[in-house]
């Protein structure tokens, strides 16, 4: 039987009654909302899956799109504090960073095309890292690691030496098992984390800078199957399929509306504006509210202005961090969740060892939220960049010993620290080798494109320059970029 993942409204609304408590839509209400849906049989919301296994019935679908409609109906105390427009966002904000004035970082400087792919090299071996443990709880990630002999994380995770009865109880992500533990690494395989990287390079060479998100509705409809897409992004693709113009499409039956999903999109707007942060964040904007509210949306605009001031040329990740914060309001929830994050990281200085009681307090601390959330997987970025001081290995091995979204995780942490490591050649050789300099997705134009092209036409892209035909083919943008 086909169960259609994440947007089926009885799967849901459990979510969203998770989302209105944490946002402190009026209590009583949300409460009596739950008991008339438990009252009617309705079921919980999958914790690790996108749809229940078994279909209801027309009157609960029913009743759970009303639900879904009272819900949004109650306003959020948080609303001030947690706006989601820009210019709302920046007067909140008090210390908006103004473009780098250092020569190697000036706005407008095209940083190295090795720079930027040491950054795509980072953000696939990142993500690679963490995909065989996707989904997996925290307890189980550290003992598959330890019982092979990767514990604390160092390299890539295996099944050679799993006892059987270790590999039962936490089984591998069986969609990614074949192609990302060690022994089976052949290139790097598909991936959402780098769709929406590969994405961006089409948004931009559209549309440059100045494109709107309407553009960017634009581009999912032309470019993405719905399958392609998760949680927020398949909502609002459903949205605008049913006529739902954006932003609304961010918030029409999308409970998903402040997970993870626009940050994984973040890193173009941040490559691309080299230096900028402000920029970077402005331009992630417009790219997250398509799909994305609140602390979604602010967590896009963090990841970009810290990726922003890290493709500068700097080699500071603790000011790349401050700069990230500055975009971000400072009594969000966001805010307050990274700044503890990095508290702790500074606290727990030390090996690798010494980032285990940093994850056990941070998994404490955001208990109530769901493991694909913004607001923890944001904080474990910052912390895990911020306890390694910014080296490649200790950033992804850190961010992915983690737990929560393991692949988009160590996506975001090799990326930034690949930016920071300079070239590929600074990048240890167990992490580059075994990509192949392949990249495997069905994003036309790119599959089977090599790191090395992706970086220089990502520095082709941070030139301003005229729109480009929206005619012409996907493979064009690495033409352009290598001619």
């Amino acid at each position: 039987m086909l169960r259609m993942t994440w947007v089926q409204p009885e799967d849901l609304l459990g979510h969203e009654l998770r989302q209105a408590a944490q946002d402190g839509r009026s209590p009583a209400t949300v409460a009596a909302v739950a008991a008339r849906w438990r009252a009617a049989g309705g079921p919980q919301a999958p914790d690790r899956s996108g749809a229940s296994p078994a279909p209801v019935s027309r009157y609960l679908r029913t009743l759970a799109e009303d639900l879904l409609d009272e819900l949004a109906e109650l306003p959020s105390p948080l609303a001030d504090a947690e706006p989601t427009e820009l210019d709302r966002i920046r007067a909140l904000c008090p210390d908006w960073p103004a473009p780098s004035a250092a020569p190697s970082a000036a706005a407008g400087a095209v940083p190295p095309a090795a720079r930027l792919e040491a950054a795509w090299l980072g953000r696939a071996a990142g993500c690679l890292l963490g995909k065989p443990v996707e989904k997996l709880p925290l307890d189980g990630i550290r003992a598959l690691a330890r019982a092979t002999g990767n514990w604390p994380l160092t390299t890539w995770f295996t099944a050679r030496g799993l006892p059987a009865e270790l590999a039962a109880a936490h089984p591998w992500n069986r969609r990614s098992a074949p192609t990302s533990l060690a022994e089976n690494i052949d290139g790097m395989p598909e991936d959402d984390d780098l769709d929406f990287a590969l994405l961006g390079l089409l948004l931009l060479h559209r549309h440059g800078r100045s494109f709107t998100t309407d553009d960017v509705a634009r581009l999912w409809l032309d470019e993405l199957p719905a399958g392609r897409l998760f949680t927020a992004e398949r909502v609002a693709y459903r949205n605008l399929l049913s006529g739902v113009e954006p932003p609304r499409t961010a918030r029409h039956r999308n409970p998903f509306r402040e997970w993870i999903g626009a940050l994984i999109r973040a890193d173009v707007h941040g490559w691309t504006n080299p230096g900028d942060p402000g920029a970077a964040a402005a331009q992630a904007h417009r790219d997250a509210v398509l799909s994305h509210t609140g602390s979604g949306v602010h967590a896009a605009m963090f990841a970009a202005a810290v990726i922003a001031a890290a493709a500068g040329g700097g080699r500071d990740v603790h000011g790349c961090l401050r700069a990230g914060l500055a975009v971000v309001p400072p009594s969000s929830r966001l805010a307050r969740a990274v700044r503890h994050a990095v508290r702790l990281a500074r606290e727990h200085a030390g090996d690798a060892a010494a980032f285990e009681p940093v994850v056990d307090a941070l998994h404490a601390e955001h208990a109530r939220y769901h493991w694909v959330h913004a607001v923890p997987n944001t904080a474990l970025i910052a912390a895990a960049l911020t306890h390694a001081d910014g080296d490649f290995t200790g950033s992804v091995c850190r961010a992915v010993s983690g737990g929560w979204d393991t692949d988009s995780n160590g996506a975001t942490a090799g990326s930034v620290a690949g930016l920071l490591a300079g070239s590929p050649e600074a990048l240890p050789e167990r992490w580059t080798a075994p990509l192949r300099n392949r990249l495997a997705t069905t994003v036309a134009g790119f599959d089977g494109v090599g790191f090395d092209a992706l970086g220089r036409t990502t520095a082709h892209l941070c030139s301003p320059g005229p729109r480009q035909d929206q005619a012409r083919p996907a493979r064009t943008v690495l033409e352009t970029a290598t001619s």
